[in-house]
């Protein structure tokens, strides 16, 4: 018979826009689930349960019918619960009205490149930084700048921030505690770079999602609260990393007023707002205090045997991971590139990530610890099984 084919030929198609060529997907490559039996080092998730309590409070919201549109910027008590928080946890002084509770802490960033950038303005990030960071600010057409951090500490190098800085620059990226290098920037780092910012009348954006994930004896510190920082810095956070809460999206955005009606705008004109359902749950979840400290003392427990073990295997450089759940390890003295490296140890039964796949990571692997315990002591076996023989 004869079949009429709707898919129009790829050669007579329309051109798609071309801010989607050469676009990267970060570390996705790498994340997809391997085959059984490979223990997996790779995934920035907890290995924990969404808490109880949270859980409970999503469904009796559904239950109760919190199905409908509500306030694009979140219920005022969930961005009153968020204002709160922020006093309690970060010395963060925030209005209620200033919070818009985002799709994500991903959502959040977007918006903020949004409000800081202008198509052809320049951002700077702190290099190895965050996969999703540079393709963003390519997809709304500004120009990531990546300056390279410290290598023996990852902390930033100020001198090559202000060698960086030129007159298209707008905003500074600051991510502490850092994925992918685990590096807490201390307070007196932060100050600098606030200081900078105000030099050159830059725009801070300061991603915070693992600030509650700090093993060093020195605090985070939002640059929002240090002197100078509170008009100029737009703060993203969320859920998913200290709630274990990663698939329910759901993140934040704040910042000095007058900006926030901008990350209002944002929202009302791309998302509308999160589910409904789960704002009640949010809120309940940013009071599970116990939650938060049970899943910190595990961390620390998997960070100390991770880093042990790694620390065991010749050729194998650790920096002592400061905060978030990432070890960040420099492979160059096995005499493999760290693609090799990956590749290899996948062979060994161990999948973790090649930094080559951002700016500024090659040579290094990054190596997540929030795989529970029996996946850290399997994995080190195969790696020294592999490196070892």
């Amino acid at each position: 018979g004869m079949f009429i084919s709707f898919e129009p030929p790829v050669d007579g198609m329309p051109r798609i826009s071309s801010r989607y060529e050469g676009l990267g997907v970060g570390f996705a490559p790498y994340l997809q689930p391997p085959g059984p039996g490979v223990v997996r080092w790779t995934v920035g998730e907890p290995g924990f349960d969404t808490p109880d309590e949270v859980i409970e409070e999503t469904i009796s919201a559904l239950k109760d019918g919190e199905t409908k549109y509500t306030r694009g910027a979140g219920s005022m008590e969930l961005c009153q619960a968020v204002s709160d928080y922020l006093a309690k946890h970060h010395g963060i002084d925030v209005g209620a009205e200033d919070v818009v509770i985002t799709p994500g802490a991903k959502q959040a960033l977007l918006y903020s490149f949004l409000m800081t950038t202008m198509p052809g303005d320049e951002a700077i990030l702190l290099a190895p930084a965050w996969a999703s960071y540079e393709p963003m600010l390519k997809l709304i057409g500004a120009v990531p700048v990546n300056v390279p951090v410290r290598r023996d500490n990852f902390h930033p190098d100020m001198d090559a921030i202000r060698g960086a800085i030129t007159d298209k620059t707008r905003m500074i990226l600051i991510n502490s505690p850092c994925n992918p290098t685990g590096a807490v920037f201390t307070p007196e780092e932060l100050q600098e770079i606030v200081d900078i910012a105000v030099e050159h009348d830059l725009w801070i954006v300061s991603d915070e999602i693992y600030a509650r994930l700090v093993w060093m004896d020195y605090p985070h510190v939002s640059p929002y609260a240090l002197p100078g920082g509170g008009d100029r810095t737009l703060i993203v956070n969320g859920w998913s990393k200290s709630w274990a809460m990663t698939g329910m999206r759901l993140g934040f955005l704040t910042g000095p007023s007058n900006a926030m009606k901008s990350g209002v705008k944002s929202q009302a004109n791309s998302a509308s707002h999160v589910p409904t359902f789960l704002m009640r749950a949010a809120a309940v979840a940013l009071g599970c205090d116990d939650s938060v400290e049970m899943f910190n003392s595990e961390y620390i427990k998997r960070r100390e045997i991770m880093t042990d073990g790694l620390s065991e295997i010749p050729g194998l450089r650790v920096v002592e991971p400061e905060g978030a759940f990432y070890v960040f390890v420099d492979v160059t003295g096995t005499g493999m590139t760290d693609i090799e490296f990956a590749d290899g140890a996948l062979e060994a039964g161990v999948q973790l990530i090649p930094a080559s796949l951002i700016t500024g990571g090659a040579g290094f692997v990054r190596i997540s610890y929030a795989a529970d315990e029996e996946a850290i002591h399997e994995g080190l076996r195969r790696l020294k099984a592999w490196l070892l023989d």
